[in-house]
């Protein structure tokens, strides 16, 4: 094992839990106001992820007001408190970029483990 290896190991965060593209994740992000510090959830359909190890991230999109609203959130943040699987979607795509176009909300079928 390299040197680089050894140091990206340490960064990563080991209680985030599991999750694919198409599944509902609510995603607890803390957020600092001057010098005060408050968590403010943000809940909604990953759409995408990209990379791996300590740069790996990940898009959630959501519906606010009838507005679409995406955020990029790097996986290995430490300013991400908690992340929750709500929901466990099926997808069939790598990417669900075809939800930008939609207006009403999405909602795909539930993942079951065999």
């Amino acid at each position: 094992m390299n040197i680089i290896d050894e140091i990206t190991k340490k960064q990563i965060n080991p209680n985030i839990p599991e999750f694919r593209v198409g599944d509902t994740v609510r995603v607890e992000y803390k957020i600092i106001e001057g010098n005060k510090e408050r968590i403010q959830a943000f809940e909604g359909i990953c759409v995408g992820k990209k990379s791996s190890g300590v740069s790996e991230t990940f898009t959630v999109r959501k519906m606010s007001s009838g507005i679409g609203v995406e955020r990029i959130f790097p996986v290995n943040s430490p300013k991400i408190a908690k992340l929750t699987v709500v929901r466990k979607g099926k997808a069939r795509r790598a990417k669900l970029t075809f939800l930008r176009g939609r207006v009403a909300s999405y909602r795909f079928k539930e993942r079951t483990n065999k």
